[in-house]
């Protein structure tokens, strides 16, 4: 195999189941390990949050890093190489992020720039989602008997999904208090909004947000009906987010329910 091999293909790289191989069950201990470590080197140092700082933007020039360079190659891919799998992309398809995980990455890399708590609260529960689930069952990166560039962009991105959103967590940069809830809301409604233009505008990918019909996840890996899983699919977000929400804002909440009870 060749560099170039290497970083664009173009060679044959037969499938290979590799969840919860060695290197899946690896990558998630060393991602944890990584949250634990810096939680340690904050509390140790003398200026914490010049630390904190720090360590955020050294994982976020990671993100930029991978998206960065993936999209050199794929214009390489497209428009040099003319490979036959970029057949029918184009400029936009390469630029935009595409999949939740890809927009996920954005959001982290768009944090530290906005500064506001409720973007860092967006930004890490939407990555942090998106990585629990890839890591539940990664249907790219480890599945390959090669592990080509693309195969390792997979999995360290995720990775760094799940570094990072922890991360953001563990050092507080989040706060998840009910009072900006509707901030993080309207975030998420435009992170749908922009899915629902990929699909049906933009049409550079087919189910962004995996809540389509006869998706990856809904017929692919859980064989339910569309009903059912769409219940599935808004019951886990709502309980997903809210659970944060609840620990993050328990005093107040402690404090309605008690007024409620007095009265």
């Amino acid at each position: 195999m060749t560099l170039r091999n290497w970083l664009v293909g173009g060679i044959d790289n037969p499938f290979k189941k590799g969840q919860w191989g060695p290197l899946h069950i690896a990558t998630m201990i060393v991602s944890i390990g990584l949250v634990v470590l810096f939680y340690f080197l904050v509390k140790r140092a003398n200026n914490k949050d010049k630390a904190r700082k720090i360590i955020v933007s050294t994982l976020v020039l990671c993100i930029l890093f991978f998206e960065v360079t993936s999209r050199i190659l794929y214009a390489i891919k497209l428009y040099v190489l003319h490979q036959p799998e970029m057949a029918g992309t184009n400029l936009i398809w390469i630029l935009l992020p595409k999949p939740w995980c890809a927009i996920s990455c954005w959001a982290l890399m768009i944090a530290p720039l906005v500064k506001k708590d409720f973007f860092y609260n967006y930004a890490s529960l939407s990555a942090l989602l998106c990585s629990v689930i890839f890591f539940a069952y990664p249907g790219v990166g480890f599945n390959n008997v090669y592990l080509l560039f693309f195969n390792w962009y997979s999995i360290l991105t995720h990775a760094l999904l799940l570094t990072t959103s922890l991360t953001l967590i563990v050092l507080k940069f989040t706060n998840f208090k009910y009072s900006n809830f509707w901030k993080f809301a309207l975030c998420l409604v435009l992170t749908f909004i922009y899915g629902l233009i990929e699909i049906y505008v933009l049409k550079i990918q087919l189910d962004p947000m995996y809540f389509m019909p006869n998706g990856d996840i809904q017929a692919g890996i859980l064989n339910i009906s569309y009903g059912l899983y769409l219940f599935l699919y808004i019951t886990l977000i709502v309980v997903y987010v809210n659970a944060f929400y609840l620990v993050g804002d328990r005093q107040n909440i402690k404090k309605l329910f008690a007024k409620l009870k007095n009265r």
